[in-house]
């Protein structure tokens, strides 16, 4: 078995994860045969985790069997040293996959997209991302995303290079939903922001609509995120002494009910892939309108034609989960500022709310 036969395949980071996962860098191994195709470094906290565990938490569309081929013939490293399935990852250690053939670096090229910019100097910029708008380059969306939108408006700075993973995003969310994001210009900016991210200084808060009432005015979830094994384009959660999965907790408050739905805030202790809409599909209460998590189905409300053409309605009028990043704070990189940003609520999202809120006052 040659290595080409253990590609795996990559997976773009989604709703509000941050980058700790490096898969930009492309590096001769030791020998000069080998390339570095994916780099992950475990978390400070991670429990011993066989590497294929490990790895199938991180790499998505790709099976165990897959990973188990690709330690049998040699690709799966740790820490530089190539290692079989059952070794057990332990905190902070490097886990590399590593080919026979470079890895297809995709140019990204500037596109004249409109990007609605909250806040931009010389050392950084913040975007309210609008849904539907890809974060970064993939399978599937390789032009027409916010990557290739940023190149085109930054085309002109000599010091900005797109391809650089040294600068450019700090985080992402998924394409559907809308919110704030910062961009890094510079080298320091990128690496000051990545560490507060890191220690998780900054401050960051949701707004969602989800299925269902509530007994408390506000909670805590606190939940292993992982792969569903079932569906890889879906995150489950797993209870937080699980050796599986990475260590996640949000906290939601109640801004207003409007009885078979509830408008809430929630705040990221954690920035991992679709947090909130797993974490609050684990508690019964799915975003709405969030189809991969169940809440395109009608969950709440009278088993009338009448109540079920009124949320059809609704589903219409925003049609994608509805979540948005409304607020972002950190500290300046550069000046040690504190610096906090707020972006209104979408127009599909405010319609939504107005709708529900007649609805529950009928």
């Amino acid at each position: 078995m040659s290595s080409s036969d253990a590609l795996l395949p990559e997976a773009p980071l989604q709703d509000g994860e941050d980058l700790e996962v490096d898969d930009e860098g492309l590096e001769l191994a030791a020998d000069g045969t080998l390339y570095e195709h994916r780099r992950v470094v475990a978390d400070k906290g991670q429990s011993p985790l066989r590497v294929d565990k490990f790895l199938m938490e991180h790499l998505r569309d790709t099976s165990r069997a897959r990973i188990q081929r690709a330690a049998e013939a040699g690709c799966i490293y740790v820490n530089g040293r190539a290692v079989k399935s059952n070794y057990k990852v332990k905190p902070l250690e490097v886990v590399t996959l590593m080919l026979d053939h470079p890895r297809l670096v995709m140019e990204v090229t500037p596109e004249n997209i409109p990007l609605d910019i909250t806040y931009e100097d010389d050392d950084l910029l913040v975007v309210n991302k609008p849904a539907g708008l890809v974060v970064h380059p993939g399978v599937g969306n390789y032009t027409g995303t916010l990557v290739n939108a940023l190149a085109w408006h930054l085309r002109d700075n000599a010091g900005y290079n797109p391809n650089d993973p040294g600068v450019g995003l700090v985080h992402r969310i998924d394409k559907d939903t809308s919110g704030l994001l910062v961009v890094a210009k510079t080298p320091e900016a990128k690496t000051d922001l990545c560490h507060q991210f890191f220690v998780k200084s900054t401050r960051r808060q949701y707004n969602a609509l989800v299925w269902g009432s509530f007994d408390t005015a506000e909670g805590r979830i606190e939940g292993n995120i992982a792969r569903d094994p079932r569906d890889r384009q879906r995150m489950t959660v797993l209870p937080p002494e699980s050796e599986m999965g990475k260590p996640a907790v949000t906290h939601w408050r109640v801004l207003e009910a409007f009885g078979p739905v509830t408008w809430v805030e929630c705040v990221l202790e954690t920035g991992r892939t679709h947090q909130i809409r797993a974490h609050m599909k684990s508690i019964g209460h799915p975003l709405f309108a969030d189809e991969r998590y169940g809440g395109m189905e009608i969950l709440r409300g009278q088993p009338s034609a009448s109540y079920k053409a009124f949320v059809r309605n609704a589903f219409d009028i925003c049609p994608r989960q509805a979540l948005h990043a409304r607020t972002l704070g950190f500290v300046h990189p550069r000046t040690k500022q504190e610096m906090f940003f707020e972006a209104p609520l979408p127009e599909d999202m405010t319609q939504l709310i107005t709708k529900f809120r007649a609805y529950a006052h009928i």
